[in-house]
């Protein structure tokens, strides 16, 4: 899939890699950008219920293509080469994609 293009807000099943192994797991994530390349910057979707204060809950999770209900955790972002996507899940629901577009600016403001 690395020639394909993503779209912020886009759910993708990825091998997210070990940073110390050469293990990865399969696990949703969610795109934040598409850099134009090779390489996708993501964040990471858990089923585990909201531990930090980074986490924000996916109301409308299952209209984002996951099986659970789900969690993205806005503090474990990555960029990650596109051909570790596996495949597309969905996109977000306007709703929680603005929850997330809201934190990410007052993280980074």
């Amino acid at each position: 899939m690395v020639n394909d293009s993503y779209e912020s807000g886009e759910v993708v099943l990825i091998a997210f890699p070990f940073s110390t192994t050469t293990t990865k797991k399969r696990r949703p994530a969610l795109i934040l950008l598409d850099t134009g390349d090779e390489d996708i910057m993501v964040a990471r979707i858990t089923s585990q219920p909201q531990s930090s204060s980074f986490d924000i809950e996916l109301k409308q999770w299952q209209a984002s293509g996951l099986k659970v209900q789900s969690w993205v955790r806005l503090h474990k972002v990555a960029t990650l080469e596109k051909t570790l996507v596996d495949r597309r899940l969905g996109k977000l629901a306007s709703s929680d994609w603005s929850k997330i577009q809201s934190l990410l600016k007052q993280l980074w403001d």
